[in-house]
């Protein structure tokens, strides 16, 4: 009842206040103080009191000053407070966003995109240390090589280099400088893995033929060439090995200055993809490896088995990836095949049967690639899986792994990876078990 009488006063006073304000204001004063209606000094009150003009007794003068209410709001809640408030829900972006719903998620394939994060320093420092003299590098300057070096703005390298014992080690240079570079066990390994490089020459020179042959024009540059060299095997040094093989390639320059490596022979026995060789061996399989399905088939009332033979019609033939794709219509279902097919052969020639959107978005112009790429993958579920976010996606070859998530065929560089990731987990102490174990 108190709280009620309060507000009701309060009210009250106010709207006299107000009324006795416009009163005022009519009447013309000498010599107006402009700051005598926020705050009066009170002489009769005791003790002296500062009021403001809401509690104002509307009957007095309004340069004296009479306490008319004993009551105070101040603690009425005119604000809900902040743990009440109901948290709106963070809109999630496309870089945050994952593509699988929780439901369709494959753990395997999305094990392996945080496992290549995870080693990202690994592989990025490998690739730059050894193009360095002598496989070495300032820490001074590796803390503006980021990117090249794999590992995020703003953070020390030395953190991520005391991650791989066995692989970099840092040490104080006569020029009382701090440096890091790779352990006498990794150059071993390095060792090892250029005579891999070596003896698979042939199958990667044929890899390379075989990406000229679907390219547009049978011309690639040696600069994509070069910056997707990790996902085919390439070796670092392949432009210099070009040479060796002029039956097969010639660097040309185009009008823009870039270098571009082109076909010089075509062979037909290359121009054979994975799916037509799997379609001699196993046709039931390959007729179900896409899906085309027919527009407004609901509209034509059939039953399943009868829609399945309409989507299989629609479906084959399929259109091989060393066709001329760039003499197809851009949005007719045969350009879709086409491209499809050509995703299909590529990722079948990378080491792991999987690729990222950066790969793809590398050859986007030379395999006729559109920027519906990502949802023309995800209407291939039969086939293709999309794992990572909706802005840094990985595409995998479904069929080039077992339940387990592990690759059936491996490539001899892809058995050295995974002993390199072996080792860089190890520590000091552990590097004798380890090598006993092997």
């Amino acid at each position: 009842m108190q709280l009620a009488a309060s507000t009701l006063i309060a009210v009250v006073d106010f709207r006299r206040y107000k009324s006795a304000n416009k009163q005022l204001s009519r009447t013309p004063c000498k010599n107006p103080n402009p700051m005598a209606w926020r705050l009066l000094l009170c002489k009769d009150a005791q003790p002296t009191t500062l009021i403001s003009p809401f509690f104002q007794n509307p009957n007095s003068s309004p340069f004296s000053l009479v306490l008319t209410s004993q009551f105070s709001t101040s603690f009425l809640i005119t604000k809900t407070p902040k743990k009440y408030k109901k948290k709106r829900k963070k809109s999630e972006s496309p870089r945050t966003k994952p593509v699988q719903h929780a439901s369709t998620r494959n753990p395997c394939f999305e094990f392996i995109v945080e496992r290549d994060a995870c080693f990202r320093f690994l592989t990025k420092s490998k690739q730059f240390l050894s193009q360095q003299p002598e496989h070495v590098l300032r820490l001074d300057d590796a803390g503006k090589l980021y990117r090249e070096l794999g590992f995020p703005r703003g953070r020390k390298a030395t953190r991520f280099v005391h991650r791989h014992p066995l692989i970099f080690q840092t040490y104080r240079h006569t020029d009382n400088k701090m440096w890091f570079g790779f352990t006498g066990f990794m150059e071993d390994l390095l060792e090892e893995e250029k005579s891999i490089m070596d003896s698979m020459e042939s199958d990667r020179i044929n890899k390379v033929r075989k990406l000229l042959m679907m390219s547009k024009n049978n011309q690639i540059p040696l600069s994509k060439i070069h910056h997707c060299r990790l996902l085919f095997g390439i070796p670092d040094d392949f432009r210099d090995r070009v040479v060796k093989y002029p039956d097969y390639f010639r660097i040309v320059v185009a009008d823009d200055g870039k270098r571009m490596l082109e076909l010089v022979d075509w062979d037909p026995k290359l121009a054979i993809s994975e799916l037509e060789k799997e379609f001699m061996v196993d046709e039931d399989k390959v007729k179900n490896t896409f899906k085309f399905p027919v527009k407004h088939a609901k509209d034509l009332d059939l039953d399943e088995e009868d829609t399945r033979k309409m989507n299989l019609l629609n479906t084959l033939p399929l259109v091989s990836p060393y066709s001329d794709g760039k003499r197809l219509e851009l949005w007719s279902l045969e350009a879709e095949k086409y491209r499809i097919g050509v995703l299909h052969e590529f990722l079948s020639l990378t080491l792991e049967k999987r690729a990222s959107i950066h790969h793809i978005v590398e050859f986007k112009e030379e395999f006729c690639l559109t920027r519906h790429t990502y949802d023309m993958l995800k209407r291939q579920p039969r086939t293709f899986y999309l794992a990572g976010t909706e802005m840094n996606w990985v595409v995998f070859l479904k069929d080039a792994y077992d339940e387990s998530g592990s690759l059936v065929n491996k490539d001899p560089q892809v058995l050295f990876n995974e002993k390199l990731y072996k080792y860089a987990q190890t520590k000091d102490g552990e590097l004798d078990s380890s090598l006993g174990r092997n």
